[in-house]
């Protein structure tokens, strides 16, 4: 391993580790006699909180307007006359452009003007949004195509956003800020559901539905305008040390190289694949239970086919909320004890919220208050991990790196989780209903078997964030010493080392 730091003539030199067969691999370059000149903008504690609250409303309305659709799906479907796998297909493309343009911009906001990336991701979202609210029924690709081109506006927000915030804070202090940022994932699901319903509703036209979340984008474009800077990277950290930046290929190695971020990525991967199913199909799932349960005929009831986006939206805004405030109040103060305790929190989410799931799936047809329950208490435990995963990320990666970790994470995690989740069930779905193609409680139960997927993932995930607690301790020490330039941390602290 070695190291080299900027000597007294202000040269810079390569800072690198050496891993186990010898090879260098760059870290970047410190340059410590001079420190960085302040970033215009951010110089004051009280301008990054208000950034903060800039990005927390963006990220709001960036899941808000994901589950929108979610909402009024049953009104989307009888409009383009589509069936359940064709309806899962309107997530998917979202979740693949989204995906497949995130490596792109975790490469941009590594090494560019994050502001800018943000500001022009969040433009082409405004307008795709609002376009895919004037499509007829005869143009269902066309809604397709629309959910695709919000994908790319999205994924230039959600890779850059956090990084950002890292650059602004340490220690308890940036995991309170990213808590606040990642509990407007669950609220803004949850609002999705309910505004995306209530305006569907009032208007008797539910592409009104998709207008309002351009309408509240365009004031957090100018938001952004206005008080978003692009702060050094790893400025909170380090403020006196510059790290210059590597190639991609060198990123893309380190990070396979670091097995926290590996094993919990595919944790995050697993949860996400529950997410997306239960986020998407749950309305659906729960108004086919209560038809199930009137006989196996269409419920005529107002709480049949209104009521279940309403309450399943509030359950996910409350059990979110309160999910990322146990979550961040057990991590601020259990790790100074156990160091590795946030993967091990994100461990028992997943585990315990699975049979949660799995009951709340064999319940429905039973009884739906009971379904609620289950499904408020699973929620509640798995929204634990929200606000830990973005923490475990930004202290196991190196600053110049962290827009590339989390380009790739999300890359990993939708593709194999959320992007594929409401399709799959929907085709499975669609597979078992074809023993009874007339019947309404088999068209429950084609969607109930289904469902049973998710509880089995959930357990997969828990059992990779017990495996990344293993790990996390040394590679978080790891980074520090590479952020700071103090020492080279010992071989066995090298990210990819054994344990």
């Amino acid at each position: 391993m070695e190291m080299d730091l900027t000597g007294p003539s202000g040269a810079s030199k390569r800072l690198s580790l050496r891993d186990g067969g010898g090879a260098t691999v760059p870290y970047g370059s410190l340059e410590n006699e001079v420190p960085p000149p302040p970033v215009a903008g951010v110089s004051t504690p009280k301008r990054s909180y208000i950034m903060v609250v800039v990005l927390c409303y963006v990220n709001l309305l960036n899941y808000m307007d994901r589950y929108t659709i979610a909402g009024i799906l049953d009104s989307i479907q009888k409009y383009f006359n589509i069936n359940d796998s064709s309806a899962g297909l309107l997530q998917t493309v979202f979740i693949c452009s989204f995906l497949v343009l995130a490596p792109v911009f975790g490469y941009l906001g590594d090494r560019y003007d994050r502001k800018l990336i943000i500001s022009v991701g969040q433009a082409l979202w405004i307008l795709t949004s609002l376009g895919s609210s004037f499509i007829t029924e005869k143009y269902f690709w066309v809604l397709l195509l629309t959910r695709a081109f919000v994908g790319i506006g999205e994924a230039s927000y959600c890779t850059i956003a956090p990084t950002i915030i890292g650059d602004l804070f340490i220690g308890a202090e940036r995991t309170l800020m990213i808590s606040l940022f990642y509990i407007f994932i669950p609220v803004g699901c949850g609002l999705g559901y309910i505004i995306g319903h209530s305006i569907a509703t009032a208007t008797g036209d539910w592409h009104w539905a998709l207008r309002l979340n351009p309408i509240l984008g365009l004031l957090g474009l100018i938001l952004i305008l206005v008080f978003l800077s692009n702060p050094a990277r790893g400025a909170a950290e380090a403020p006196t040390t510059k790290m210059t930046h590597t190639s991609y290929g060198e990123d893309v190695k380190y990070l396979l190289k670091n097995r926290s971020f590996v094993l919990s990525s595919l944790g995050v991967t697993a949860m996400t694949f529950v997410t997306g199913a239960l986020a998407f199909w749950t309305p659906i799932f729960l108004q086919r239970a209560r038809e199930a349960m009137h006989g196996g005929q269409p419920c005529a009831e107002p709480s049949c086919v209104s009521s279940d986006s309403y309450v399943f939206g509030a359950i996910t805004v409350v059990t979110g909320i309160l999910g990322v405030l146990i979550g961040s109040i057990a991590s601020r103060k259990l790790k100074g004890r156990v160091p590795h305790v946030d993967p091990l929190i994100c461990a028992v989410g997943l585990l315990s919220s699975s049979p949660c799931f799995f009951l709340a799936i064999v319940l429905a047809y039973i009884s739906i208050p009971a379904a609620y329950v289950f499904i408020a208490i699973g929620e509640t435990l798995l929204s634990l991990s929200w606000p830990i995963l973005a923490d475990i990320l930004l202290y196991v990666v190196v600053p110049t790196r962290r827009a590339t970790a989390e380009a790739l994470q999300i890359t990993v995690c939708h593709l194999f989780g959320d992007a594929g989740s409401p399709y799959l069930l929907g085709l499975l779905s669609d597979w078992i209903k074809m023993y009874q193609p007339d019947s309404f409680t088999w068209r429950f139960r084609s969607l109930e078997y289904s469902f049973m997927l998710c509880p089995f993932v959930g357990v997969l995930g828990g059992l990779f964030f017990l495996l990344t607690s293993l790990h996390v301790t040394k590679d978080r020490k790891a980074a520090e010493l590479l952020v700071t330039g103090r020492t080279p941390p010992p071989p066995n602290l090298q990210p990819g080392a054994p344990s």
